[in-house]
């Protein structure tokens, strides 16, 4: 039964309010943005009132930025579905690797183990600088450089660790018992990781999974060093608007609004398993 008052509910009203509003108030000004020239942009004092302009978006999706001097043919679009391409492909398969891995350190304790998995997550932390001059070096002598399967090859430093923890952590939530039933009811070791563990980490696999495409589309240092233009997610093609004429701000905040919507759109549909995921083994019985 709640006990706080009228007033302790009204102040915890107002001040989660202002939280909000303190979070969410640099994406509406983007979005604001996106629906302005530069010129409006940049006036002193800054104004909401506006006409607005679907210019900035219509620069994005033909691929001609208008500047004062000249036009410029942009890749925005072309960024926008190599983005999807590497993170979705690039989580399919650490999903394809970590599901199995993160069962095998859950299930299968055995000799190094934990050095191993410490070793695997420790490449999470791992500043990309440090291993973008080997990398960058092999990728030249295996003929990776500048090809999807070496970005999705080298994503994996990004996603693979991330899902291998988070999946490990639901797959112990689950109790032995019951594979251990299911086992005993004549069924083999991969009969039982299909049917019964599969299926009851599912949450935690689709958490996962999520995380890990909004850390692959988040991406910056390693596209831009092994891929060019063509190749090149979204967080790199923006330095496009960075021009010899100025900062077309409006492009950017459109390509913002754009670039975010993909993986905005993914999380509410996918909400409820990220809730349930996240959730999984906080409370145990």
């Amino acid at each position: 039964m709640d006990t706080t008052g009228p007033v302790e509910r009204v102040l915890r009203g107002i001040a989660i309010s202002l939280v909000i509003l303190f979070f969410m108030f640099p994406i509406f000004w983007i979005l604001l943005m996106s629906f302005q020239t530069n010129e409006t942009i940049l006036r002193v004092p800054p104004s909401m009132v506006f006409e607005p302009t679907l210019q900035n978006y219509r620069a994005l999706i033909t691929g001609r930025l208008e500047t004062q001097t000249s036009t410029l043919e942009i890749r925005f679009m072309s960024n926008l579905y190599n983005s999807f391409f590497l993170s979705a492909t690039s989580v399919a398969v650490g999903l394809l690797l970590g599901v199995p891995a993160a069962y095998a350190f859950a299930r299968l304790k055995f000799r190094g183990s934990e050095d191993i998995a410490f070793t695997l997550l420790s490449f999470r932390f791992a500043p990309p600088l440090l291993v973008l001059l080997p990398l960058t070096i092999y990728f030249q002598q295996l003929g990776l450089s500048n090809t999807y399967g070496g970005l999705i090859w080298v994503y994996q430093l990004i996603v693979l660790p991330l899902i291998l923890w988070i999946v490990r952590g639901y797959f112990e939530d689950i109790p032995a018992d019951v594979e251990y039933a299911y086992r005993i009811a004549g069924h083999d070791f991969w009969a039982t990781f299909w049917k019964v563990s599969l299926p009851l980490a599912m949450p935690g696999i689709a958490a996962a999974g999520l995380l890990a495409f909004i850390f692959a589309w988040n991406n910056f240092i390693f596209a831009l060093v092994l891929a060019s233009a063509d190749k090149q997610p979204v967080t790199v093609g923006a330095l496009a608007f960075v021009t010899a004429s100025g900062i077309q701000y409006g492009q950017i905040a459109a390509g913002i609004v754009l670039s975010i919507t993909p993986t905005f759109l993914l999380a509410i549909l996918a909400q409820r398993y990220l809730v349930e995921g996240l959730s999984l083994g906080a409370v145990k019985g």
